[in-house]
Formats: C-alpha cells, sequence, structure tokens
C-alpha cells in the first residue's frame, strides 16, 4: 500500500515538473533548452531555480528541503518530455539528469557552514578543489550469461548515491541458482563514470587561527573532470549521510557526501568576450598618429611611477614573439622571458601582479613556495590504487601563457635547473618510476629577484651582483636591474605619486562600512553579477582622468588605455604572425656583431652574456613590436626599439671596476631618472665605444660627449716614469694645502700646477694622461671634471 501511495505522490510531482518544463506557451526557455539538448545528443539540462520559484513556488521550497524525492521526479519529468518531443532519443539515452543553478539563499554553504540541518537539501557549496581521483568505470547493469542452461541474466545496480529510495545489493553473482558458472558479457553491461572530489572552505574565508574543513563529493557521468586541483568552484548537489561501518556493526556518527549535478567554475580564465565593433576599434587604435607601442606601454601598470623601458618590455612579453616549427623537428620559442633584480621597494611585485590580471591566462608561484617538480611535473602515488601517476605542475598548467616568479632568487640550484629545459625548448621530459612523458610548457618566464646581497653593491660587478649562472642567464632575453637610487626630483615625484594613491577612493565606497568577516559565501547565487555588468556595455577604449588619481603625474591630454581595452587589443595582436624585412635583418645581424664585438672588450662589465640567443631576443622583440601596430611586416622602426631594449638591458649598469665609490652612485640615478638620454642609437653607441675609454664609458650628457669629441689627441701624449712620479707628488702637496681635501676640480689642479711647477710645466693633455694612470692603479678616480683621491 506504501508502495502504491508513493509511485501515486510520485507521479503528481512528475507531472507537476512536466508542466514547467513544457513552456512553449510561455517564454519558451525551455522547449528550446531541450531541442538544443537533443540536438546535442546530450543528457543533462541546467534548470534555473529561480525560474522554478516564479513558476510553481511550492515545487522549489520542496526541492531545497527535499531534494532526493523531488530531483528523482524531475528527472522522469524530463524523460517524459524528451519522449513526448523525440521518442526514439528517449530510449536511446536510458537515464536524463536536471541540474541547477540560481538563487539558494539560506543553502548557499561553505563546507563549514555545512551542517546536519542541511542532510537530504539541495545546496549551493563553494570552495576550492584539494584533491581529485582517477575517473573510474561505476557498474550501472551487468549481463551474465550460463553455458549450461544457456540462459541469459541481468541485474541493476544502485548504491547510497543513487536517488533510487532502496539501494540493491552489492554482491556481484558469479553463479545463478542452481550453483552452474556465470560469464559476465561485458560488452552489454553498462558502466557510469565515477570520480571523487575533495572541495576545502577557501583559505580567505577560514576564521583566523582555525584549519579549513573539507566536503567529499560524488561527481558522476558528465559531470567528471570539469575542475582540477587548485580551482575554485560552485558545486550545486544532495547533502547526504552515509552509515559507517566498524567490525560489522553501524556506528552513531555518519560519514557526510556530497551528490554533485552541476559544477559551476569560478576561477576559470576566460577568453574575453570580443565583437566585430572591438576589432574595429582595435585596428582604429592601431593607426593613430604618435607611437601606439608607447601609448600602450605607459597604460602598463599607471600606478606605478616610472621604469618606462621595463614597462616596455612587459608589453613585449604580453604581446609574445613568433614561435617557429621547423620542418627538421626543431622549434624556435617565440616566448619572451624577463628576469626583473634590483633593490627591495621598486616594485618587482607590483609590475609581476599586472600582468598576473592582464595576460590571459597566467600562474604565479614564489621562490620558497615551489620546488623543481612543483613547477614542472611530478610522478606520484595514488592514494586509494598506489598507482604511480604523472601530475602536471604550474609551468605545464600556464602553456600558452606567462609563469609569474616572485623570490626568484631564494629558490635552490637543484630546483632552478629545473626550469632551463622549459625555457628553451618549451617542454618538459620525465623519465621516471617508469614513466616517460613529453609535456608541452610553451610559456614565458617573468621572474623578479634580489641581488646576492638584499641590496645591489655599487663595488661589484653586476655578474657578482646577480649571482646566477651564464646558462641560465642566457635564456633571459631582457635582464633588468632596478637601482632604488637617492635622487631628490625623483623621490618628491615618487612620494607624491604613492600619497596621491591612498588619498584615492573608489566611488562605490561608503562612509563607516563595515568590515567583512568573511565566513559564509559572499554572493548567494551561481551567476557572477560582475561578468554581467561588463558584457552590458562597449568597452571603453580610455580610462577617464581623474584629478586626484592622476594629479601632476599625467597630464589632462595624455591617454591612459583601460585596462579592458588591452586585454581585448592584445588577445587581437597575438593572432598576428608579422615577417622580417631585408632592412630590418639587416639591422638587427649588425647590432648582433656588435655586441658580441663589444662583449670581449676589456672593462666592461655586463648585466648577461651575449650568446646567440641574442639575435633570437632581438628578433622576437621586434616581432612584439610589430605586432603592437597590428603590422604583418618587421620594419625598421621594430628593429630599432629591439636594439633600444636589449641596449638598455645590457648596458645600463656598466661598473668600471670594483672599489669606487661615489660616481657609480651618481651615473646610476641619472640614468634611473632619465632612461630616454643613456641609450643612444646602435651606431652613436658603437662609435662611442671605439673612441672613449673603459672609464668614461658611462658618461651620457651631451656635454661629456662633447668633451670626448674634442680631445681625441690627449690619449696619444706619453709619459715616463720619472715624470709620473713627479705628477703625483705635486698632486699630494696639492692635496695636503687644500686641508687634506678628498676630492678636487681639474681647473684647481691646473693652475695649482702652472704656480708650482715653472722649469719643467705640465701641459693639460699630460696631467689627463696622468690621472687616467693613476685611475688605472686605483689611487684615483675621475667623474667629469672632479678628482676623487682613493
Amino acid at each position: 500500500m506504501a508502495e502504491q501511495e508513493y509511485e501515486q505522490r510520485m507521479r503528481e510531482l512528475q507531472r507537476a515538473y512536466v508542466d514547467f518544463l513544457d513552456d512553449s506557451d510561455r517564454d519558451g526557455v525551455y522547449d528550446r533548452l531541450v531541442r538544443d539538448m537533443i540536438e546535442n545528443k546530450g543528457c543533462r539540462l541546467i534548470v534555473s531555480i529561480n525560474d522554478l520559484r516564479n513558476q510553481n513556488r511550492e515545487r522549489a521550497m520542496a526541492l531545497l528541503e527535499k531534494s532526493f524525492e523531488e530531483v528523482a521526479a524531475f528527472q522522469r519529468g524530463l524523460k517524459e518530455f524528451v519522449g513526448s518531443i523525440d521518442a526514439t532519443y528517449a530510449k536511446e539515452a536510458e537515464e536524463f539528469f536536471v541540474g541547477f543553478e540560481g538563487s539558494f539563499g539560506a543553502k548557499h554553504v561553505t563546507p563549514r557552514t555545512l551542517t546536519a540541518r542541511h542532510l537530504g537539501n539541495l545546496v549551493c557549496l563553494e570552495g576550492i578543489i584539494t584533491k581529485c581521483s582517477l575517473v573510474r568505470p561505476k557498474v550501472v547493469k551487468s549481463v551474465h550469461f550460463c553455458p549450461a542452461t544457456g540462459k541469459t541474466m541481468e541485474r541493476v545496480y544502485s548504491d547510497l548515491t543513487s536517488f533510487d529510495a532502496y539501494p540493491s545489493t552489492a554482491a556481484y553473482p558469479t553463479q545463478d541458482e542452481d550453483g552452474n558458472t556465470l560469464q559476465t558479457e561485458f560488452g552489454l553491461s553498462k558502466f557510469k563514470d565515477h570520480q571523487t572530489l575533495t572541495v576545502q572552505e577557501m583559505p580567505e574565508k577560514a576564521p583566523a587561527g582555525q584549519l579549513p574543513r573539507s566536503v567529499d563529493i560524488i561527481a558522476d557521468n558528465d559531470l567528471v573532470d570539469l575542475a582540477k586541483p587548485g580551482d575554485r568552484i560552485q558545486i550545486i548537489g544532495n547533502f547526504r549521510c552515509m552509515p559507517g561501518k566498524q567490525g560489522g556493526y553501524t556506528t552513531g556518527t555518519f560519514r557526510t557526501i556530497l551528490i554533485a549535478n552541476n559544477v559551476a567554475l569560478l576561477s576559470k580564465e576566460v577568453t574575453p568576450n570580443i565583437t566585430g565593433e572591438d576589432v574595429q576599434k582595435c585596428k582604429k587604435f592601431s593607426k593613430q598618429k604618435g607611437s601606439v607601442f608607447g601609448m600602450l606601454a605607459k597604460s602598463l601598470a599607471p600606478s606605478i611611477h616610472g621604469h618606462e623601458y621595463i614597462k616596455k618590455a612587459l608589453l613585449c612579453q604580453l604581446l609574445g614573439g613568433v614561435e617557429k616549427n621547423l620542418l627538421n623537428g626543431s622549434r624556435l620559442r617565440g616566448d619572451i622571458n624577463i628576469l626583473l633584480i634590483g633593490d627591495p621597494s621598486v616594485a618587482k611585485s607590483q609590475l609581476l601582479r599586472y600582468v598576473l590580471h592582464t595576460a590571459p591566462r597566467a600562474i604565479t608561484t614564489t621562490g620558497r613556495g615551489s620546488s623543481g617538480v612543483g613547477l614542472t611535473a611530478a610522478v606520484t602515488t595514488d592514494q586509494e590504487t598506489g598507482d604511480r601517476r604523472l601530475e602536471a605542475g604550474a609551468m605545464v598548467l600556464a602553456d600558452r601563457g606567462i609563469v609569474c616568479i616572485d623570490e626568484f632568487d631564494k629558490m635552490s640550484d637543484m630546483d632552478r635547473t629545473a626550469i632551463h629545459e622549459v625555457m628553451e625548448q618549451g617542454r618538459v621530459t620525465i623519465a621516471k618510476a617508469g614513466i616517460h612523458a613529453r609535456l608541452n610548457a610553451r610559456c614565458s618566464v617573468l621572474a623578479a629577484a634580489n641581488p646576492v646581497y638584499g641590496r645591489y653593491n655599487p663595488y661589484k660587478t653586476p655578474m657578482e651582483n646577480i649571482g646566477l649562472q651564464d646558462s641560465l642567464l642566457s635564456r633571459f632575453d631582457c635582464l633588468f636591474i632596478m637601482l632604488d637610487t637617492i635622487d631628490v626630483d625623483s623621490d618628491r615625484k615618487i612620494a607624491d605619486h604613492v600619497v596621491r594613491m591612498h588619498r584615492y577612493r573608489s566611488p562605490q565606497e561608503q562612509d563607516g562600512q563595515v568590515l567583512s568577516i568573511a565566513a559564509d559565501a559572499e554572493v548567494l547565487t551561481t551567476r557572477d553579477l560582475t561578468e554581467n555588468e561588463g558584457e552590458e556595455g562597449e568597452t571603453p577604449i580610455y580610462e577617464k582622468y581623474d584629478a586626484l588619481l592622476h594629479g601632476n603625474s599625467r597630464k589632462k591630454t595624455d591617454k591612459i588605455v583601460s585596462v579592458q581595452f588591452m586585454k581585448k587589443y592584445i588577445h587581437i595582436a597575438k593572432c598576428i604572425k608579422p615577417v622580417l624585412t631585408e632592412e630590418a635583418s639587416e639591422l638587427l645581424a649588425d647590432e648582433y656583431a656588435n655586441l658580441r664585438a663589444n662583449d670581449f672588450e676589456n672593462g666592461v662589465a655586463r648585466t648577461q652574456p651575449v650568446t646567440p640567443r641574442a639575435l633570437e631576443t632581438l628578433i622576437r622583440l621586434s616581432s612584439a613590436h610589430a605586432k603592437a601596430r597590428l603590422s604583418k611586416v618587421i620594419e625598421l622602426e621594430d628593429a630599432e626599439l629591439a636594439i633600444q631594449l636589449v641596449q638598455f638591458a645590457y648596458f645600463k649598469k656598466v661598473l668600471d671596476k670594483p672599489g669606487k665609490k661615489k660616481s657609480r652612485d651618481e651615473s646610476g640615478s641619472e640614468e634611473e631618472d632619465e632612461p630616454t638620454d643613456d641609450t643612444p642609437s646602435k651606431r652613436k653607441r658603437s662609435e662611442e665605444e671605439d673612441s672613449a675609454t673603459p672609464s668614461k664609458r658611462k658618461k651620457a650628457d651631451p656635454a661629456a660627449e662633447a668633451i670626448l669629441a674634442v680631445e681625441p689627441a690627449v690619449k696619444a701624449v706619453e709619459v715616463d716614469q720619472e715624470r709620473y712620479r713627479h705628477f703625483m707628488q705635486l698632486l699630494h702637496k696639492c692635496c695636503a694645502e687644500k686641508n687634506q681635501a678628498q676630492s678636487l676640480e681639474i681647473d684647481v689642479i691646473r693652475s695649482f700646477f702652472a704656480k708650482v711647477e715653472k722649469k719643467n710645466p705640465f701641459n693639460n693633455a699630460e696631467i689627463d694622461t696622468c690621472i687616467d694612470k693613476m685611475a688605472d692603479e686605483n689611487k684615483v678616480m675621475r667623474s667629469d671634471d672632479t678628482v676623487f683621491i682613493i
């Protein structure tokens, strides 16, 4: 009797749900969705609980409270409705499933707030996946054949993870009632995919001082493998308890699981929604007057002051070069790798964070928080079966994206060598525990590190400060040294900029707004509200000028590109594959030859070794610049910018000798403040380096260049040893007369020598030669028109 009543009740519920789905006389949403599902040969229909609440409030409330009975009735109703549209498809696909979305109100929970009162309810759980099992087949129906009698029998299985009211026996038959052995017909048997996940509450939502809680999820059929460990997800499902047995007896505490019917990813990398209008905007933007590349670079991380060349290099990295796969199997990478090395508090991590938010796919790690296998790939043992399996690391997950590694210097050498292969070949090769695999990891690396001594030591060469081996440095296309130099004007600008940033308040911010203590779920719906807002309005090209936010650092006429437009522009520009022209090829080849020639000069300190990879770097950077212009050919202007960037990275910090104190700091500050002046064009640079002595190479101001041009004959004067000793004695007297001065102007020295040495006077050329000789012996140091006594 009870069974008949149950069946009668299920029929009534089924009828109510069929009425809800058959909305052809209303707006026809679900009628269309079901027809699409049939056309795509799908078996799961996603229903918004908000629509059900509007149509049939009683059913919606019952669905949240008594989910198992209601969902089973809903699925039967869906099968009936599909049968009324396409009867043959309804017979082919034996089961149809219903997934839910929408606003769940109090039933929107986290693993911490999922308690006993939710048992049997339909809940929406949000959290982060910490563990995924392998996908395994689970038997639904087995077919057995008995050779002795020639009969076939079948058995259907259901357990506590199904919606059936009474689970069947778990025993698998091996013989029939008469004791005859049975053979399983695997071709006729039916299996379903089965996977268990562990979802933990988000670390930032856990109360202070408490460990995050976790919940087991069961995903079947088409829901398997929709998410991987580390993904932030919302899972809608039925909360159920399963009796736990110990020694044949059921204990008082029960194990709880969530049987999923819909999985929604919160942290999925979405490609920007680009319309035809956006493409037209990008084309128009690329054809405007002035440097498009310069404007985009200026718009990169506008909250960070200065670092003009570094922003240009980061823009090149976001755009990327052109990858070449040759017929003989070799691959020329198109990814641009950048290393930022510098003092603390020069905004290295902030630049990394901006790239992380702008790049379509980016993964961040830190030096201490990641091991070599964590970055590449690891062989692990499955806890359930004990099998060995391969787990992809951060660089494999960031394939075709960017990996940001902060605190790169804190990594151990063993871990750092693990990324050598990835940075050049773009793949990870594993040969461990009987597993031989090759995984693609075609990603760009953006690393930030501190120098060996914590701060940049001006008395050491750049290579000693960096402290990384050449094999790793040559894989970085650009290596930038960022110094925290003391300069009153520059410091005033930075302070003004930072204070203005702190004064800025968002227009939506309210006075006396309550600080949110995040313990519960933030948004009580499965729809992402911010996404919808962004889709409705069209993308603005430029950000609006805000007097408080931008102040003096930006004029009202300056245009800063908005982040949304930047993402779309980069996405479109990456599709272009520019080709080198003859003139650009010749210019790049000449520059590479000059770089190699200069590399072996004495007295020139480099930030990184010049290897044949430097030529590929020049080609990649010029390709990226051509992409920024949406150009299909790499022209001279692209090659010139690539040369400027490489010279800035290679020549930026040229220290003649360790042990020179003051002038190095001064030249560093000049170069930091005015990066446009200290990177001359390629021709000028090579001429200057041929004519100037190493001690004068770091002068970048026009006055110093004029002096170098005027006095070529000074270096040709010979001074014998006796006269050189006499010069040093007179110079010592001059210092004593000036109260043991540590520095002397060159004019003072010349007037003193003219006054003291009447018999055999020193001319200006001899004085300069002697001072240069003393500088080579590390006795004095000359900077512009000042001589420092060491």
